[in-house]
């Protein structure tokens, strides 16, 4: 295993950007930087042993600096969105940016992807890593408390990434993070031939700004149906009004689980030219499966590679969106004295 640190820029007020490497005993690379927590990029070999890279991104740090379709990038407080950007807790209403139509999207105009982490690497016998801080103050973006943040990216021999996430807070307060990586397993193109795997019997429909109706709705006899693996171009723009109204997939899947907070398997993805698949499991109760149907028609990326529109896919695990508002829902929520522990497995293989 091996881990390297270097300079991958700075701050418009000067705040030093470090990126981070991490290489497995099986050549599967991962680089890390600790602005936003973004993975920038992330190397595993097809099913021939040739390497690519499966992530969407920037070569430098100003890329991530200026807007972009938060490419890889730690999500919070809140990731996903909040209806009519407020929500009540313990009797008193919080209002917060609408930087989503009339929405609150991913922790607000400043989120934790804007924001310059405490970052230190490690490296134990059986894996290698980084742990990145942040204290998200009391009022930040509207929200309550003083938040204390901690999220630990741990790569294995088994070709695992591991994300480890953990808050506290000295004031109720609501919280929900995640991931936001695109990946393509072919490493070009668009992902419409990728096949997925989702384990949920259920998703959440939404309005037309992708707020949650509040229905848990059967994916029985829909296109949102994938509890047996398909391929992703097939039925994405089919005349079906929760397609319609997100432009292809942009939902959140309600997981088959057991019991509350397992960690259990979330989804397989496979690439049927090169092979490789991605696993995904999780302790979160849903899923976001996003489609890049927002991404613009041409993005320069990494090598100066055009990324086409719907060019990478997401999942991100989640509490469900806008969750403050429905009180059926799993609760964001957290209290004085609680932990907000989550864990999400990103395992990768060929086929």
């Amino acid at each position: 295993m091996n881990l390297k640190e270097s300079s991958f820029g700075q701050t418009a007020d000067g705040l030093p950007i470090q990126l981070f490497t991490l290489i497995n005993d099986n050549n599967i690379e991962i680089r890390i930087t600790n602005y936003g927590g973004v993975i920038v990029s992330l190397l595993t070999p097809d099913r021939e042993g040739q390497i690519g890279d499966i992530v969407l991104g920037f070569d430098s740090a100003d890329a991530y600096l200026a807007e972009h379709p938060f490419f890889g990038v730690l999500v919070g407080r809140f990731a996903n969105r909040i209806g009519n950007a407020h929500f009540t807790l313990e009797g008193v209403e919080y209002m917060l940016a609408k930087n989503n139509g009339p929405n609150a999207l991913h922790g607000g105009n400043k989120g934790f992807d804007k924001v310059v982490w405490d970052a230190k690497p490690f490296e134990q016998e059986d894996d290698i890593g980084l742990t990145l801080r942040h204290l998200s103050e009391d009022g930040e973006e509207g929200y309550p408390g003083n938040l204390s943040v901690e999220v630990t990216y741990r790569l294995t021999n088994q070709n695992e990434l591991q994300i480890d996430y953990l808050a506290t807070t000295d004031q109720t307060t609501i919280v929900n993070l995640t991931n936001h990586s695109y990946f393509n397993l072919k490493g070009e193109g668009t992902i419409l031939d990728h096949m997925v795997y989702l384990n949920a019997d259920h998703f959440t429909p939404t309005d037309e700004t992708l707020i949650p109706t509040g229905e848990i709705r059967s994916v029985e006899g829909s296109p949102m149906d994938f509890r047996h693996a398909t391929r992703i171009g097939e039925r994405i723009d089919w005349e079906d009004e929760p397609l319609r109204l997100a432009g292809g997939y942009d939902h959140n899947w309600v997981l088959n689980k057991a019991k509350e907070g397992e960690l259990s398997h979330c989804a397989t993805v496979t690439e049927p030219a090169s092979g490789r698949q991605l696993e995904v499991h999780t302790t979160q109760p849903g899923v976001q499966f996003y489609t890049g149907n927002m991404m613009p028609e041409e993005t320069l990326g990494k090598g100066k590679v055009i990324y086409p529109h719907r060019g990478g896919f997401c999942l991100e695990t989640q509490i469900f969106p806008d969750a403050p508002n429905h009180d059926h829902f799993p609760s964001a929520v957290l209290k004085p004295g609680e932990k907000y522990e989550q864990t999400t497995i990103f395992r990768f293989g060929v086929e």
